[in-house]
C-alpha cells in the first residue's frame, strides 16, 4: 500500500503536479495567482474597450472624409473652419460663405448624424434581439417592424392617407412609425397570452410580416409610376430622407433606447441562457423579454421611419463584433453600437463615392456587404466546428 498518494505509481504525472500544488503551504503563491488571474481579466476587459475605441477613432475618420465629399467639393480645412467660425457665432461675410454653411450644416452634417444614429441604434437593437430571442439570425426587423413601416408608408405614399391629420411633409414619417409599432404590439399580446417562448415570437413575427407585406403588395399595384418611384427609394433606404430638424426626433427615441438596453445587459446575459435558467435565478424571463421587444421596436421605429428599411446592419455587426469581444452583453452591445455607426456612414461614404456624381443607396451598400460578410462568417463558423470535432476525434 502506498502511503502518499502523489507517490502512487498509477497515477498520472498531471494529477500528480496538481495534487503538490495543491497541498503547497505558500501563501505567496496563491496570492500570486490571484494577481495573474486579476490582470488577465483587466488585459480582457481592456481589449474590449480598445475595439470601441478604434471604431469610434476610424468613424472620426469617415467623418472627416464624408464633409468633403460632395457635388460642392471642400477641403478638410474649410470643412472644420466653417464649423469653427460656426461654434464662435461668425456670421457669413458673403454669399459663397452662406452657401458653405448651408452645404454642411443643412445637408451633410444631418446626414452623418443619421447615419450615426441609425448604425448604432439597429446594431444595439439587433444585439438584443439575438440574445433575447437565442437566435442568431434574429435582428430589428424580426418583430414584423420593417413590414409595418413598410405598410404605413405605402398608404402615406400612394393613397395619400395621414394619420392624425399632419402634414404632407411628415405624412411618410408618422404613418411609417406608427404601423411599424403594430406587429410588435401583436407579438407583445400573443406572448402574454400564450407564455410564447422565443420561437412562437418569431414564428408570430414571420406571419405578422407576410400579412403587411400582402397589404403593401396589393397597394403598390395601384401607384403611379411616379409615386411607385418614391416608394421604392423609400423601401431601399437612404440617409438623405431626413433633415436637420428631424435628428433630434430620431435621437429622442434612439439614443435613450440604447442606454436602457445597456443597463439591461446582465439581464440579457442571463436571457441568452435559456428560461429555465433565467427563472432559476430569479428573472422574469417572459416581462424582461416582452420589455427588451418593446424598447428594441422603438428604436427599430424611429430609424426605419426616418431612414426608409436598411438592412443587414443589424443582423451581421453583432456577429463580426462577437469575434473580437465576445458574447458578453456588455461589451457587445455598445461595441456593436459604435461599430454599426461606423458600418453605415462608411456604407453611405462608398455609395456617394462608387458612382459618383450619382449617388447609390445606402440600403444596396449594407445589401452588397452585408450578403458576404455573412456568407464568410458562416463558413468561418462551420470551418472552427469542423477543426474542434477532428481535434476530438484525435484525442
Amino acid at each position: 500500500m502506498v502511503e502518499n498518494v502523489a507517490d502512487d505509481p498509477l497515477i498520472k504525472d498531471v494529477v500528480r503536479n496538481s495534487l503538490e500544488i495543491w497541498n503547497a503551504p505558500a501563501e505567496a503563491d496563491r496570492d500570486d495567482t490571484t494577481n495573474s488571474i486579476i490582470d488577465k481579466y483587466k488585459k480582457y476587459v481592456m481589449r474590449k474597450w480598445v475595439f470601441i475605441f478604434v471604431c469610434i477613432v476610424a468613424m472620426m475618420v469617415m467623418i472627416l472624409f464624408a464633409l468633403t465629399i460632395g457635388e460642392y467639393p471642400l477641403s478638410v480645412e474649410r470643412c472644420y473652419e466653417i464649423i469653427w467660425q460656426f461654434i464662435t457665432g461668425h456670421q457669413p461675410a458673403n454669399a459663397s460663405e452662406t452657401l458653405e454653411n448651408s452645404i454642411i450644416f443643412d445637408i451633410r452634417l444631418p446626414r452623418i448624424y443619421v447615419g450615426i444614429l441609425a448604425g448604432a441604434g439597429l446594431a444595439a437593437a439587433g444585439v438584443a434581439m439575438q440574445s433575447t430571442l437565442m437566435n442568431p439570425l434574429a435582428d430589428p426587423y424580426t418583430t414584423g417592424v420593417s413590414s409595418g413601416a413598410s405598410f404605413g408608408a405605402t398608404i402615406g405614399i400612394v393613397l395619400e392617407i395621414s394619420l392624425f391629420g399632419v402634414s404632407a411633409q411628415y405624412t411618410t414619417v408618422i404613418n411609417a412609425f406608427v404601423f411599424s409599432l403594430i406587429p410588435m404590439a401583436m407579438i407583445i399580446l400573443l406572448s402574454k397570452a400564450r407564455n410564447g417562448s422565443p420561437t412562437t415570437m418569431i414564428m408570430a413575427g414571420i406571419a405578422i410580416m407576410y400579412i403587411f407585406n400582402a397589404f403593401t403588395t396589393l397597394i403598390s399595384l395601384m401607384a403611379e409610376p411616379t409615386k411607385l418611384e418614391q416608394l421604392y427609394r423609400w423601401t431601399v433606404g437612404s440617409l438623405t430622407f431626413a433633415g436637420s430638424s428631424d435628428v433630434l426626433v430620431m435621437a429622442v427615441f434612439v439614443i435613450p433606447g440604447i442606454v436602457i438596453l445597456q443597463f439591461l445587459t446582465s439581464k440579457l446575459n442571463i436571457l441568452s441562457t435559456g428560461d429555465d435558467t433565467a427563472k432559476s435565478l430569479g428573472v422574469d424571463a417572459d416581462r424582461m423579454r416582452r420589455i427588451i421587444l418593446l424598447v428594441v421596436a422603438l428604436i427599430a421605429a424611429a430609424v426605419v421611419s426616418f431612414t426608409g428599411l436598411i438592412g443587414f446592419v443589424g443582423l451581421v455587426a453583432p456577429h463580426i463584433v462577437r469575434i473580437f469581444v465576445g458574447p458578453d452583453n456588455r461589451f457587445l452591445l455598445p461595441a456593436s453600437a459604435a461599430f454599426g455607426a461606423l458600418l453605415l456612414i462608411f456604407a453611405d461614404l462608398v455609395g456617394r463615392v462608387i458612382i459618383a456624381p450619382a449617388e447609390l443607396q445606402v440600403g444596396v451598400v449594407t445589401a452588397f456587404m452585408g450578403g458576404p460578410l455573412f456568407l464568410w462568417l458562416i463558413i468561418r463558423k462551420n470551418t472552427c466546428d469542423v477543426k474542434v470535432i477532428w481535434r476530438i476525434a484525435k484525442i
